[in-house]
């Protein structure tokens, strides 16, 4: 007959985040500067042209800034240690870079249509525009990547 004592329980316990400059060196935290290097120059770059259009332009701006200051805090936040306080740090962490990967990638489309649409316009609008769509998409991928590696990590 089988034992009625009941199974020991099982602790899991969350991988340690490195403090200081190991922070930025080891893979799910190393995106952190990239993505916020990118993201400030897609917005300076987008905010550097003559806006034709304001509802295309203005979403990649909105995504660009509130992407890059929520990035800025969660970065704050490995480095000072606020995400000791919770348990749930790591799935926050990875549902908001898997939907800012969402967000990018939306403004990342709407750049490169308004991109195209200014090739008839001023040529050096256009080339600050194919600049910033570059950096849109490079930045997607970081926040695509960021989130499926903290997923995984």
């Amino acid at each position: 007959m089988a034992s009625r004592d009941p199974p020991p329980p099982t602790t899991h316990a969350p991988p340690d985040v490195p403090t200081g400059l190991t922070l930025f060196l080891t893979i799910p935290y190393a995106f952190f500067l990239p993505e916020l290097v990118f993201g400030f120059w897609v917005w300076i770059l987008v905010a550097s042209t003559q806006v034709a259009n304001p509802l295309l332009q203005g979403w990649v701006m909105y995504v660009s800034l509130t992407s890059f200051f929520f990035s800025l805090m969660f970065l704050l936040s490995y480095l000072f240690g606020f995400y000791k306080r919770y348990e749930f740090w790591k799935v926050l962490d990875s549902l908001y870079h898997g939907t800012t990967g969402i967000l990018y990638t939306s403004a990342a489309v709407l750049q490169a249509h308004a991109t195209i649409i200014s090739e008839t316009d001023d040529l050096k609008n256009y080339f600050i525009n194919t600049a910033a769509s570059f950096f849109v998409f490079i930045t997607t991928l970081l926040y695509v990547l960021h989130a499926f590696s903290i997923y995984y990590h």
